[in-house]
């Protein structure tokens, strides 16, 4: 090829090729501690293998999902959180798939920005791997994309997509299987997961508050701090319910809040019945309500309103279900019922 020494290179664009591999052989080790049957947590190659057989499974289906983490974001730029929004990105992935039955085997993120910057980025991907840990699934791989001129300065984006299995007898809803009088177990949530935070930093705008001052509703934190919390993983608890058949639906709460996420996993001519005394709306939620002077309806339509994951068991199911879910260190109450309507 002819050497053109005053032509022009992908670095003076803009893509810095070095930037990239430096990232992946810093994020190496991170993945391969996420190791687990079936996968090695290998990085490099252009796919990921997965053995199902050496995972356990004997007639198995394959379950997809993929999300993101919103506006959350934002908040991690404006602050330089930078360190847990890996793990929401990987709770809001794996906590759908419970909603099938499934239990998580492999992790792919990708991680798009304007110019790439290896100390953020590993942080990133270090929570990503930190997520994945507690989920028990591989971080298989990954993309990273340097795109001058699609983000401002500072600014990333993210996506996460994760594959699981579940056995075909397995899969849930059961919803023939449901009925009135059916429990539903409210799992506690950790704060607002990653939705509703396009209202979050309205109402945080409206406060007037600085995200370095103290939070109001969580003493010794800034605001910044406990608005990041991450949202919390529910796999390691909820997973050996599923697998024991104790388990007829599973809704993971997040964006359209308990209004809208229950009746997906609910059966034709059934609808949940919320006990909404049944447990006490955490303070962040308070904070944020009587900041913003949000409606209750609009609460529950927007966040999680402090269940991050709800089950529904039959009644004989109840106590084992609340015993195994609150060894599990899990903050686990009934907070209502299906009723016919």
């Amino acid at each position: 090829m002819t050497n053109r020494p005053n032509g022009l290179t992908y670095a003076a664009a803009g893509v810095d090729i070095d930037a990239g591999n430096e990232l992946v052989e810093a994020i190496k080790p991170l993945a391969k501690a996420t190791r687990r049957p079936g996968a090695d947590g290998s990085l490099g190659g252009f796919g990921a293998l997965f053995d199902l057989k050496a995972a356990g499974f004997s007639d198995p289906l394959i379950v997809s999902t993929t999300d993101g983490v919103g506006t959350k974001l934002k908040v991690a730029i404006e602050t330089g959180l930078h360190d847990t929004v890996g793990i929401d990105l990987v709770a809001m992935c794996v906590n759908d798939l419970l909603a099938q039955g499934a239990e998580p085997l492999l992790f792919l993120d990708y991680y798009a920005t304007g110019k790439l910057d290896v100390a953020t980025a590993r942080r990133v991907v270090a929570g990503i791997a930190e997520g994945c840990k507690q989920a028990n699934c591989v971080l298989s791989g990954g993309e990273t994309a340097e795109m001058p001129g699609m983000y401002g300065e500072g600014d990333y984006d993210l996506a996460g997509f994760c594959v699981g299995a579940v056995e075909r007898g397995a899969v849930l809803p059961k919803l023939t299987d449901q009925q009135a009088g059916d429990v539903l177990i409210g799992l506690g949530s950790s704060g607002p997961h990653s939705n509703g935070y396009s209202l979050v930093r309205k109402i945080v705008e409206r406060s007037g508050l600085a995200w370095d001052a103290p939070a109001p509703f969580a003493p010794g934190a800034t605001l910044a701090q406990a608005l990041m919390q991450p949202t919390r993983i529910y796999i390691s608890s909820v997973v050996p319910l599923i697998q024991a058949g104790l388990v007829k639906a599973c809704a993971h709460i997040t964006g359209g809040g308990l209004i809208e996420n229950p009746p997906r996993v609910i059966a034709d001519g059934l609808a949940a019945r919320f006990d909404w005394d049944a447990w006490a709306l955490p303070p962040v939620f308070e904070w944020l309500q009587k900041e913003g002077g949000v409606a209750d309806a609009e609460m529950r339509r927007t966040f999680n309103c402090g269940i991050g994951l709800m089950l529904i068991v039959a009644a004989e199911n109840v106590e084992p279900v609340l015993v195994s879910l609150l060894n599990a260190g899990e903050e686990a109450f009934v907070c209502g019922e299906l009723a016919a309507g």
